[in-house]
Formats: structure tokens, sequence, C-alpha cells
């Protein structure tokens, strides 16, 4: 998991808990050197390591060599949560996008560092790209919601090679083969920031395990909206939170497994 900055320090470590409760056997967390100390103190199980930082608390384009070093070895990686924006991180996403074969989930400050530089998919075709916008951040890297959301996630695959997670109400799940999956699970008491994190997560174990993308993201959807309802179910849908999700997916997963 690659992501964090000053100020949002609980979006990777959201993501890596996600990942860890969803059968991920080892994972690893990269933050800025700035809120390392932070995530640290927040992760028993994943592994923390900071990278070079810059003034604002947020990567510098210092820490793309040591990042590769890092990311060397994996099954799969997520890059965007709390990462922050300016030029030099929509460079050093695209510099890892376009370096990195295994795959790869790309979320939040991620995909808005694609924004301008939707080239770059093309030197991703052929390697699983995952991306997991809510609405505006489609809208940002060029996506048409006009057609209306099934038919917007279905174009935009097709286009960019990628599998791409369309997140709202009946979550789109779209492959760049044509197939298409709308998830009937979850609740409005999801809608609360740090939920899309989670579901990253899960979606980055399932990648590191192995599954197909589309099938792992259609897992992952189906999941989280599932651990979504087993919440609001016990503690209502105005105080549930995205920690409560974390708790509800090992009872998910054994309901699929068991």
């Amino acid at each position: 998991v690659v992501g964090g900055s000053t100020g949002y320090s609980g979006a990777p470590v959201l993501c890596a808990r996600g990942a860890l409760r969803s059968g991920a056997g080892l994972v690893s967390l990269a933050v800025p050197e700035a809120v390392y100390p932070i995530s640290a103190a927040k992760c028993d199980e994943a592994m923390a390591s900071p990278l070079p930082a810059g003034e604002d608390g947020r990567l510098s384009e210092e820490a793309l060599v040591p990042l590769l070093g890092a990311l060397a070895g994996k099954d799969a990686a997520l890059i965007g949560p709390g990462l922050g924006q300016n030029p030099g991180l929509d460079s050093l996403v695209c510099q890892v996008l376009s370096t990195v074969n295994f795959p790869m989930v790309v979320d939040a400050d991620g995909i808005n560092g694609l924004a301008g530089h939707m080239d770059e998919w093309e030197r991703r075709r052929g390697w699983v790209t995952v991306l997991t916008p809510h609405e505006g951040e489609f809208l940002r890297v060029g996506g048409n919601l006009s057609q209306g959301r099934t038919a917007a996630a279905t174009e935009f695959a097709h286009q960019s090679g990628a599998v791409v997670v369309l997140k709202g109400p009946g979550t789109v799940v779209a492959g760049p083969d044509g197939r298409c999956r709308v998830n009937t699970t979850g609740n409005c008491g999801m809608a609360k920031g740090g939920s899309g994190d989670v579901l990253s997560g899960v979606v980055l174990a399932l990648l590191g395990l192995g599954m197909d993308a589309f099938d792992a993201c259609c897992c992952a959807v189906w999941l989280h909206g599932r651990a979504g309802d087993l919440a609001a179910q016990e503690k209502g849908q105005w105080g549930m939170t995205p920690t409560d999700l974390l708790e509800r997916l090992p009872q998910a997963l054994r309901e699929v497994t068991e």
C-alpha cells in the first residue's frame, strides 16, 4: 500500500487493514516519513516503512527509487489513498504505473494524479490494472456519466484496458473484455470517509491471492457491501464507521468460504 500524507495518515492504514482482513498473508505499507510514526503506531500486523517526503508532508520525487525497491517482489500493489496532489506526485504515480508490471490498484489521489495523463494507460496494456473511482474521480480522468453509470464504466474499461470499479449506490464493476456487474449489497451508512479505503484493501488482497482481476473486484465489492450490511444491522446506519466494516469482513468471508 503506497499512500498517506500530513493530515491523511489514516487512509493507507485502512487499506492495509482491509487487505489483512481479506486473506492477505503479508502486507507492507509505504508512507511519507512525515507521517510514518503515526502510521507505524496504528499498524500491528502491516509492516510500515518511511519514504522521503517534501516540506508539505507528501512523498517527494526522491521517493521513486526507494519506492520501486519496496515494490520489488510483491504480488500486487495499491497506490493513492491519502497521497495528496502536486505535479511531482502526479509524475511519481505515472512512473510507478509505467514500471511495475504486476497487478496494480489505483485509488483516490492515484486516480487524480492520472488526470491529464491518460496516455499512461497505453503503457499498462497487458498488465492488470484496477481503477476504483467515485463519480468525481471518474469524471476527472475523462469518464462520461451522461450515458449512465453502467455504460460509462463499461466504455472506460474498454478504452483504458483497466477493470473499473465505479463506486456508489449499486457499485459497477466493468472489465475491458465487456463483462459488467452491478453490486446489490451495501447501504448508505457506508457513505463515510474511509469506506472506500477499506474496499481498495479488499481488492488488493484478492489480487495478491491470484484471482482474476474482474472476479476479484466483483468479490471484493460484494464482501465490502455485505460487511456494511452486517455493521448496519448491529450498529445502525447513522453510527457505523469504516472500522465496523473491517471488523465484519471476516464474517462476510465465512458466509462464502465455509
